[in-house]
């Protein structure tokens, strides 16, 4: 076999296809993001603003985090030296398990390298502690959660997205005495909606299933202390294991789960994702930890409310020039242009007209003829910056003469 061939055909494929992706290098200033410094590839440099982040508050630059970091790193140094159970477990890693089991009202939590290692790690390991295990899986459930219930070897569901009928259905086929877990997500971020909380945790309870609930794209942004949607509705209690992400909202590293203190002791003891993975700096477990109490507070509240203003005023305005937004009252602001070329053309001409940085999403992050431009306003982003963005994405449309929907007043 030629194997350059083989690698030259699969990245070509991509290229026809007008999904081939690029890396941008982009270079974050603190204390002045979401404003960037783009090292074009021709040497030269272009300020840009960065409308596609995950770090949906700011709080990558934020003073409390950064202190507490630089304190982590002049008390222990750059590594953690190990794994939790040979030398990598410190003073910083147990107070931010003990900050995150404490913002999910949980008895326990357990820290990983990633929320996909610790989709991947837990949902993997599950049928180990429970015996014919089968999990009921949203069809939209992010790959990490996918790839772990695929690796399990034991039997799995997949209900159609957010149909509680359709779940129903299938928990009603099976063994009543059999094991169940039904794993949702609180936000899909492709298209910014909500898993039906309540109405799954109605039916985990009357077929007495297990709950896994994703909240990578809600902990910090929703709930009166940045908890998630589930402490939102007030659910919290009815969930078993949390899943989320200290890389988004909270601006740092990493992943973990939250869940009884039994719980998160099984899976620490039998998941290979963890057991055999480096642990995180202490610097990054000191900054996540600062990030997660100040999230907690009224000030966090007011970024909260903040991001949520921004992204009503951006939905607000997209929609009265027709563009095809999907909203379903999340932060997220996705526009649908529904061609991978396009939305690489569009993509680029934003950045480099108008400085405008937004990555396309392409299949197989979505669906062929989706594709999307998907926009994530902050606290940090002003209302001259969604001013200049909005203008950005009338012109262009306008020059690319894409379809628009009947403009509203």
């Amino acid at each position: 076999m030629n194997y350059d061939h083989a690698l030259d055909m699969a990245i070509g494929k991509l290229h026809e296809e007008g999904r081939y992706r690029t890396f941008i290098d982009i270079e974050r200033a603190q204390g002045a993001f979401p404003k960037a410094v783009w090292n074009k590839a021709d040497g030269t440099k272009k300020d840009i603003t960065v409308w596609c982040g995950n770090d949906y508050l700011g709080m990558g630059q934020n003073p409390v985090v950064l202190a507490a970091m630089h304190e982590a790193l002049d008390a222990t140094g750059a590594g953690s030296g190990g794994t939790r159970n040979i030398s990598g477990t410190t003073a910083y890693h147990k107070r931010l398990e003990a900050e995150l089991a404490d913002l999910h009202g949980k008895e326990a939590a357990l820290v990983f390298s990633s929320a996909y290692i610790a989709n991947d790690a837990t949902l993997s390991t599950l049928p180990k502690l429970f015996p014919g295990l089968i999990i009921y899986s949203d069809e939209l459930n992010h790959a990490s959660m996918i790839e772990g219930i695929r690796r399990n070897g034991g039997a799995k569901r997949v209900f159609r997205h957010n149909d509680v009928a359709h779940l129903r259905e299938l928990l009603a086929a099976d063994d009543p005495a059999a094991p169940k877990l039904i794993a949702f997500e609180s936000v899909y971020s492709m298209d910014g909606d909500f898993g039906p909380i309540t109405e799954i945790c109605d039916l985990a309870k009357e077929f007495n299933a297990l709950t896994y609930l994703d909240e990578v794209h809600a902990v910090g942004m929703y709930g009166p202390r940045g908890a998630g949607i589930a402490e939102k509705l007030g659910e919290m209690d009815r969930i078993d294991i949390f899943n989320g992400t200290l890389g988004k909202a909270f601006g740092v590293f990493g992943g973990y789960i939250a869940a009884s203190a039994r719980m998160v002791d099984a899976v620490r003891s039998y998941a290979p994702g963890f057991i055999f993975t480096t642990s995180l700096p202490p610097v990054v477990a000191a900054g996540a930890a600062a990030s997660i109490a100040f999230l907690k507070t009224a000030e966090g509240q007011k970024l909260r409310d903040a991001q949520q203003l921004h992204a009503k005023v951006l939905k607000m305005r997209l929609k009265a020039l027709g563009m095809p937004i999907i909203d379903h009252g999340s932060h997220i602001v996705p526009v649908v242009i529904g061609d991978p070329v396009h939305t690489k053309a569009l993509s680029d001409m934003l950045l480099e007209e108008f400085g405008v940085y937004v990555q396309p999403i392409n299949f197989p992050t979505v669906p062929r003829g989706t594709e999307r431009l998907r926009f994530t306003p902050s606290p940090v982003h002003d209302l001259g910056q969604v001013d200049h963005l909005v203008r950005a994405m009338d012109s262009l449309w306008s020059r690319c003469a894409l379809n628009r929907a009947e403009a509203s007043a």
